[in-house]
C-alpha cells in the first residue's frame, strides 16, 4: 500500500485467432511531415528518478536501503504507415517545479530536464501528428503526458483498460494524467497473442501482465540493427532481470514471474536486444536523440 500512496501523492502534486493481429488503420501526419522509408526508433529522455531506498522494487527484501538512479524514457517509433509513441514519461509540469518533485514521505526524487513536446518538435512533430499511442502500463511515470495525445489511436490491453478507469484508480487520483483517454474508443488488445500494430510484423505488442493487470512489452524489428525489445517495468532495476526481482506493489506476483519467462523466450526466439526501460546504461547505449536506431 505504501507504493500506491506514493503514486497518489505524485499524481496530486503534478495535477496541472490466438494472435491479436488487429492491424491499426494509419493516417497521414497532420503537419505533412514526411514518413520514413524504414522503421526507426527514437529514444527520448522523459525524466530522471533517484531513490534513497529501492526496497519496494524487490519483495524479497534484497533492495531494502539500497539507493539508485534511473531513466524515464519515451520511445517514438516511426514507420512508413505512421508514428507510434510508446510511453509518454513524467508529466511536463514537473519541468516547471524548482528542484523537481519530491513526494512527501517518499524516498524518490523526480526531475524532468526537458519536456517531451519540444523534443518531438526537433523532428518536426507536434502531439497531433502522432497517429498511434500505447503504454507499457498506466503508472504516472509512463503515462504522465497521455492527455497531450488524445487524438491518437490508443492501443491498450483489455485488462489495463479496465484497471485504468476503475473505481480504485479514480479514488487514488491516478486518472488525471490520462483522463482525456477515458471517453475515446481505443484499439483493444484481447487474448494472449501479439498485436501487430502496422500489419507487417515490424512492431508488435505482447502481453506481460503482473506489474499491472495489463502490462505489455514491445518488439521492434529494424532493417539495420535487428530486433529490439522494450520491456516497460518488467525489470525496473539493473538487478531485476538476473535475480527475477518482483516489486512489492505488483498486481500479481505469479503473473509477473510467468511474464518474465515468456518475455525471455520472446527475446531468445527473436534474437532481440533487451532494453530494461529504466536502466540508464540500456538507454544510453541507444543512439542519442535526435538520431534514430534503424
Amino acid at each position: 500500500m505504501k507504493t500506491f500512496r506514493l503514486l497518489s501523492a505524485c499524481l496530486a502534486l503534478t495535477a496541472c485467432a490466438t494472435s491479436r493481429t488487429s492491424t491499426a488503420d494509419a493516417q497521414g501526419a497532420g503537419t505533412g511531415v514526411a514518413a520514413p522509408s524504414t522503421v526507426q526508433l527514437y529514444a527520448i529522455d522523459c525524466g530522471h528518478v533517484q531513490s534513497s531506498d529501492s526496497g519496494s522494487m524487490a519483495d524479497d527484501g534484497s533492495m531494502d536501503g539500497v539507493g539508485g538512479k534511473g531513466i524515464i524514457p519515451c520511445y517514438l517509433i516511426r514507420h512508413p504507415k505512421g508514428d507510434l509513441l510508446w510511453d509518454t514519461g513524467l508529466p511536463e509540469s514537473i519541468a516547471d517545479m524548482p528542484g523537481g518533485l519530491r513526494p512527501q514521505g517518499s524516498p524518490m526524487h523526480f526531475e524532468l530536464p526537458r519536456k517531451l513536446t519540444p523534443q518531438l518538435g526537433e523532428l518536426g512533430l507536434a502531439p497531433a501528428d502522432i497517429e498511434f499511442l500505447s503504454f507499457s502500463h498506466m503508472h504516472f511515470d509512463h503515462a504522465g503526458n497521455a492527455n497531450l495525445f488524445a487524438s491518437a489511436k490508443w492501443i491498450v490491453d483489455a485488462d489495463e483498460l479496465a484497471a485504468a478507469f476503475s473505481e480504485t484508480a479514480h479514488r487514488r487520483g491516478e486518472v488525471q494524467n490520462y483522463s482525456a483517454l477515458e471517453h475515446v474508443k481505443p484499439l483493444v488488445m484481447e487474448g494472449d497473442g501479439p498485436y501487430d500494430v502496422f500489419g507487417d510484423g515490424t512492431v508488435t505488442l505482447h502481453p506481460a501482465h503482473g506489474h499491472t493487470p495489463g502490462h505489455t512489452v514491445l518488439l521492434l524489428k529494424t532493417a539495420k540493427s535487428g530486433a529490439v525489445l522494450l520491456t516497460g517495468d518488467l525489470w525496473p532495476l539493473r538487478e531485476s532481470r538476473e535475480r527475477k526481482l518482483v516489486p512489492t506493489y505488483n498486481s500479481n506476483r505469479e503473473q509477473t514471474i510467468e511474464s518474465m519467462r515468456r518475455v525471455e523466450a520472446l527475446a531468445k526466439d527473436s534474437g532481440a536486444r533487451v532494453i530494461r526501460q529504466h536502466v540508464i546504461e540500456d538507454f544510453t547505449a541507444l543512439p542519442a536523440f535526435p538520431a534514430p536506431l534503424e
